[in-house]
């Protein structure tokens, strides 16, 4: 049952849309295009059938999540945000770059969608100055591209009529050159491999925020 915070306050009423366990997650998880329930699944391991059902019933409820039906060939039926639904991504990604900052921020995998939502949010306009250009970047089979110009990055679903360069990477291994310092040699590169080791600097992780002192006990 979704909770009820009998306040009337919109950020309250936001978070008794969203603020149950993965329905946050489940709108990450579309915020790069509609999934089929099995897609979501595969995104979100940990998170049973029965509550992934239950949680898309309720953004689907709250207009948040709409379903609908692929055109043949295709004919399978899938999960999108709502137009509505889409305006929580700056909401995601502010609350990505807040949290980045916490001193007991967790290491682990990172999915494709979550890495491509991460470069989003740590993209920084200032390293990135005069560079611009496009690249391609093949993740577990999948194909995304970033169009850079003016400080400012367009990262999306799908692949590039022309790239600068082309990075083809599991997403465990571009998550760790990117964030964690592991060696760009690492990574395939086609095209210009300096333009493809400028784009993986333009992440950087803020600094953390110091964590509470204990208080010392009589």
């Amino acid at each position: 049952m979704t909770r009820s915070y009998d306040d009337g306050c919109a950020a309250a009423h936001g978070l008794s849309l969203v603020g149950d366990r993965w329905a946050l997650l489940v709108v990450r998880e579309l915020l790069l295009g509609p999934k089929r329930f099995t897609d979501l699944r595969a995104g979100l391991p940990h998170i049973s059938p029965n509550v992934l059902t239950q949680r898309l019933e309720e953004l689907e409820r709250f207009a948040i999540v709409r379903r609908r039906k692929l055109a043949p060939p295709a004919a399978a039926w899938v999960y999108e945000l709502t137009e509505w639904g889409a305006q929580l991504e700056p909401v995601v990604i502010a609350l990505g770059r807040w949290a980045a900052r916490s001193p007991f921020l967790p290491q682990g995998h990172l999915n494709v969608d979550s890495l491509i939502l991460s470069f989003r949010t740590m993209f920084n306009a200032h390293a990135a100055g005069d560079f611009s250009g496009v690249i391609a970047l093949k993740i577990d089979g999948e194909e995304f591209h970033a169009t850079i110009r003016h400080r400012r990055m367009e990262l999306i679903r799908g692949s590039a009529k022309h790239a600068d360069a082309t990075i083809e990477s599991d997403s465990d291994t571009l998550a760790e050159v990117v964030y964690a310092g592991r060696k760009f040699a690492d990574l395939k590169v086609s095209g210009k491999r300096a333009f493809a080791k400028r784009f993986v600097s333009l992440f950087p992780l803020p600094e953390r925020a110091p964590a509470a002192l204990s208080r010392s006990r009589a």
